[in-house]
């Protein structure tokens, strides 16, 4: 079997979007429903591509690499890798973003509505606007959102939207 661009560059291509995608819905704390168990799972799909891509361009590709541009483009991604290798000292596998929306999503709709600069009432309408059903004051967003981070930056983005 020949392996021919005119699969191997569309299956690129499509599995490029698809774990960019999830990629960035995950960094920003917005992914949902199987998006982190398709950007693993699937990325499978952009390694084969790019192998078959590399192989149906391999004369291109040994070009490109015989430039100093070229090599210096791979040696830096290279370095990159080998850096993120390096242990942070926060919390395992989460943004430093993720402390202050967590202390917001902890804090009852009472002190919500005090960094909105609103009244508890006001929280609560936008809240319920926003799909969520608050039955009083004192809930906080992570007991109205659950304990998923996305869920709860939109319920905060909701309850503070208007002060933002």
């Amino acid at each position: 079997m020949k392996i021919t661009r005119e699969w191997a560059t569309p299956l690129t291509a499509g599995a490029f979007l698809l774990v960019a995608t999830t990629g960035l819905l995950m960094f920003f704390e917005l992914d949902s429903g199987l998006n982190k168990e398709a950007h693993e799972w699937l990325s499978w799909a952009l390694l084969a591509g790019v192998g078959l891509h590399v192989a149906s361009n391999v004369t291109a590709f040994k070009r490109h690499l015989a430039g100093r541009r070229g090599q210096a483009l791979v040696g830096v991604f290279a370095v990159v890798l080998a850096l993120s290798f390096i242990p942070l000292e926060e919390e395992e596998g989460e943004k430093p973003f993720m402390a202050p929306v967590r202390a917001l999503a902890g804090t009852p709709i009472t002190t919500l509505a005090q960094v909105a600069n609103t009244t508890p009432d006001e929280v609560i309408q936008r809240l319920q606007k926003a799909g969520l059903k608050p039955t009083a004051a004192t809930q906080s967003v992570s007991d109205l959102a659950g304990k998923d981070p996305g869920d709860q930056m939109r319920a905060l983005n909701a309850a503070l939207g208007a002060a933002l």
